[in-house]
């Protein structure tokens, strides 16, 4: 058993040290872009419309510093610290999709049925935070 405990701080600390030589945290905002499709339906639920496009948007992509470790404490027999990269904070922004199509695929040529504006979030700044906080 003490075998067992020498071997596993040494796995431990040899981790926390080859671990330490890594950047902190590559938590970035990143331009990317998505094919959005918006339906609009009438109040009896029939499909009036379909609208789509390409749009540019920003998303929260990159690691965060995580870390396992031996713990005496817990119940499991280990420490968990688990950093997900998330928004910071977010923008509403108003995309207007420009591809429209009635219920038979014919596309909307009318003035005012031709486009749909869609209200859309994305985040503008992007951190690690402690996974399952929800609280911000």
């Amino acid at each position: 058993m003490l075998l067992y405990r020498y071997l596993l701080s040494f796995l431990y600390f040899s981790y926390v040290y080859s671990v330490a030589d890594l950047d902190e945290d590559m938590c970035e905002t990143l331009p990317s872009e998505i094919h959005l499709t918006k339906e609009e339906y009438d109040e009896l639920g029939r499909l009036q419309r379909t609208c789509n496009g390409e749009v540019a948007v920003n998303k929260c992509e990159g690691s965060c510093k995580s870390q396992v470790q031996p713990s005496v404490i817990t119940p499991t027999g280990f420490l968990k610290e688990c950093y997900c990269c998330r928004e910071s904070f977010l923008r509403e922004r108003i995309i207007t999709l420009n591809h429209c199509y009635d219920p038979d695929g014919v596309r909307l040529t009318n003035e005012g049925s031709n486009s749909m504006d869609v209200k859309l979030r994305e985040p503008t700044d992007c951190k690690c935070y402690k996974c399952g906080d929800f609280s911000r």
